[in-house]
């Protein structure tokens, strides 16, 4: 039970009237009497809180940094009408607004009540208890319980680089030829024939189907299509380094949202592995619009795990899952203790059966550092600055020594970066 500033007033009322006009204990007994029937009437003229049913949709979504309205359904099945106020309780993370609401619901009456939820860090937020408040129709007493109405908030990730994905799919129709107003693509994989023109290369006429016509036939080609690419998220404490306004895995995420999206408007199927000690994640053997869903999806609550990764495991999983000759996108970190301990004694299996790009992301205040030398102080962090650049410039020269292609990036240069990379791949038939 619950009581309200109204039977604090009434008691006051109360005592001064036992006070100026009936000072005995006939007197505190007639006004304890009074307390107690008011009360009493509350509580009888109480709408049930077992009569009122709670519901909402069990899972709601949207992108980091907006903001969504979630709908919490409310019926009165009893018969007498509920008259309060109700809470809709969510993690502080989800930054909710207008969770208080109040009631005034006659009997069999359904409503729907609003609360506002903000994000701003991608993954999953879990509702808490929503609590009721009823009061008679006095105002002074009521009874308050909690419901347990199971809901949870994704927040996808922000994906900012999805402005580019426009274009990059139209450099890649272009270097197909799928554009009109473009002239066929170059690639590996046979397209067509048609007539020969001057300036043609003469390597590309077909001698066989010229002899079957009456004109001299070339060959076209086009970029691979149907190839493999498996991306390889390491989610071990290397990820939890912060860069930017994010951690590596933050700018992994959003590049890797980026280059999924234009590898399946290319027309390949795409993997997705996410490891540290174990699979955190998974998604596979999707491909078309289905992806970029799929994709966010599966990255939106994944965060850094605080141990070792388990460089050999990542490969077993790996090597499972790729079976034919695939484009191996590893995100992770490339300093020397994990060029050393982690990639060197896997990779060369890995370059063997795949084609292994790498993908690291650089912090842009270590360069910042490095070129600021406006006095003696700054020397130093300067020399620290350099001294790291100069070690990742080894670990890329190292792991290109191998045949491994490395992308080495600014978090809001990565994405395009990476693009640009697999733009690259196509055009010149290394997939």
């Amino acid at each position: 039970m619950v009581v309200t500033g109204r039977l604090a007033a009434a008691a006051v009322l109360a005592a001064l009237f036992v006070t100026l006009v009936l000072p005995s204990w006939p007197g505190v007994l007639l006004a304890t009497l009074a307390l107690a029937a008011l009360i009493g009437v509350d509580l009888l003229l109480l709408g049930s809180p077992g009569a009122l049913e709670l519901s909402r949709e069990p899972l709601t979504t949207v992108r980091t940094g907006r903001s969504i309205e979630v709908e919490l359904a409310v019926l009165n099945g009893g018969t007498r009408p509920a008259r309060g106020t109700l809470w809709d309780d969510w993690p502080p993370s989800a930054h909710a607004r207008h969770r208080t609401h109040a009631l005034n619901l006659p009997p069999n009456t359904r409503i729907r009540l609003r609360t506002e939820l903000a994000p701003d860090y991608h993954g999953d937020r879990v509702a808490g208890p929503v609590t009721l408040r009823l009061l008679g129709p006095l105002g002074m007493a009521g009874r308050q319980v909690r419901h347990q109405v199971p809901a949870r908030l994704r927040a996808l990730p922000p994906f900012r680089s999805e402005r580019l994905l426009a274009s990059k799919v139209k450099q890649l129709q272009q270097l197909e030829g799928r554009n009109t107003t473009t002239i066929r693509g170059q690639g590996t994989e046979f397209d067509s024939f048609r007539e020969y023109v001057a300036g043609d290369d003469v390597r590309t006429i077909d001698w066989r189907a010229t002899a079957r016509a009456n004109d001299v036939l070339v060959r076209t080609w086009r970029p691979e299509r149907n190839r493999h690419v498996v991306m390889l998220l390491d989610t071990g404490r290397v990820s939890a380094g912060r860069v930017g306004n994010g951690t590596r895995l933050d700018a992994a995420i959003e590049a890797t949202l980026l280059l999924g999206g234009l590898a399946a408007s290319g027309g390949d199927s795409v993997d997705l592995l996410a490891y540290d000690r174990r699979l955190r994640t998974e998604v596979r053997g999707i491909g078309g619009k289905r992806l970029q869903l799929k994709l966010m999806h599966a990255l939106a609550g994944l965060t850094p795990e605080l141990a070792d990764t388990d460089y050999r495991g990542m490969l077993r999983a790996t090597l499972q899952r790729a079976r034919r000759r695939s484009l191996v996108v590893w995100f992770t970190h490339l300093d020397a203790a994990t060029l050393q301990e982690g990639l060197l004694p896997v990779l060369p299996v890995l370059a063997e059966r795949h084609r292994v790009l790498v993908v690291s992301v650089t912090d842009p205040d270590v360069a910042a550092a490095a070129a600021h030398r406006s006095g003696s102080g700054d020397l130093y962090a300067a020399a620290a600055a350099e001294n790291v650049i100069a070690d990742h410039a080894v670990a890329r020269e190292t792991l290109r020594r191998l045949g491994v292609r490395v992308i080495a990036a600014a978090p809001d240069r990565l994405p395009e970066a990476l693009a640009d990379e697999y733009l690259e791949l196509k055009r010149t038939g290394a997939l």
